[in-house]
């Protein structure tokens, strides 16, 4: 005999409809691919010349899986402080080497904004401050530079104390990557990376010198990882959660 009681679900019945999306064309997708921020909104992008009319039926396709994304996502940020969200951060917390560092800013009738170091470890941005966009940016611009400062010479130790070497290493903000290794053995890092606590810095560094030997994720290339990071697994694992690491001012 069927139940006629009413039951709590785990998640509300899907709606009929579609989410707000945006389409980004890029020039190194290869396919149509989707993703859904933090704060709801789904991502199409699009290689270049992609006809841009068939995007709402693939997303009608997944749109089961596009409803679900957004209600996990809300679960997962559910915990999360409200300066997590903040559109300008008052500190900027430097996991990665353990420092805090105070944001002040300052309004002056000036057209240019403009960012200099007022004190250790302390910024001040000073100009139209009331731009939260510009301010953001600048402040993602300092992220570079800084991560350009610690990560290189960190990188370098580690790439002798392994014996892994490498060629270059440059500085980006990817959007879904930590790091990448190229066949040359450049290695490209996410300025994100400084938000993260150290022992997961280490271990993406680990994981991308490992790639100058495997340019892939095969079983040799784990049991190198393994080889170089014993209990690899549990940063692996860790890194998982990352994202919740990186303020969403940082994300363009």
């Amino acid at each position: 005999m069927a139940d006629s009681s009413e039951q709590l679900q785990l998640f509300a019945a899907d709606p009929v409809g579609l989410p707000e999306y945006r389409i980004r064309e890029s020039t190194r997708a290869r396919h149509v691919s989707l993703k859904v921020h933090l704060n709801g909104q789904v991502e199409v992008v699009v290689p270049v010349g992609f006809d841009q009319a068939q995007v709402p039926d693939l997303l009608m396709r997944r749109r089961d899986w596009l409803w679900r994304s957004r209600q996990r996502l809300a679960h997962q940020t559910a915990g999360l402080t409200d300066d997590h969200f903040d559109e300008k951060p008052g500190q900027i917390e430097v996991r990665s080497r353990h420092q805090t560092w105070d944001v002040h800013y300052q309004n002056a009738p000036t057209r240019t904004l403009a960012m200099t170091q007022s004190g250790p470890q302390t910024l001040l941005l000073r100009g139209p401050v009331d731009n939260s966009a510009a301010c953001a940016d600048l402040l993602r611009q300092w992220l570079s530079r800084k991560a350009r400062a610690e990560f290189a010479p960190w990188l370098r130790e580690l790439s002798f104390v392994v014996n892994l070497p490498f060629n270059r290493v440059s500085i980006r903000g990817q959007k879904t990557r930590w790091a990448s290794c190229s066949s040359s053995k450049n290695i490209s890092l996410n300025y994100k990376l400084l938000f993260l606590p150290p022992e997961l810095v280490h271990y993406v560094f680990v994981h991308e010198l490992c790639h100058t030997v495997h340019m892939n994720h095969s079983k040799a290339f784990w049991q190198l990882v393994e080889a170089k990071q014993p209990n690899h697994q549990r940063f692996r694992d860790e890194i998982r959660d990352g994202w919740q690491y990186v303020p969403r001012w940082v994300e363009e």
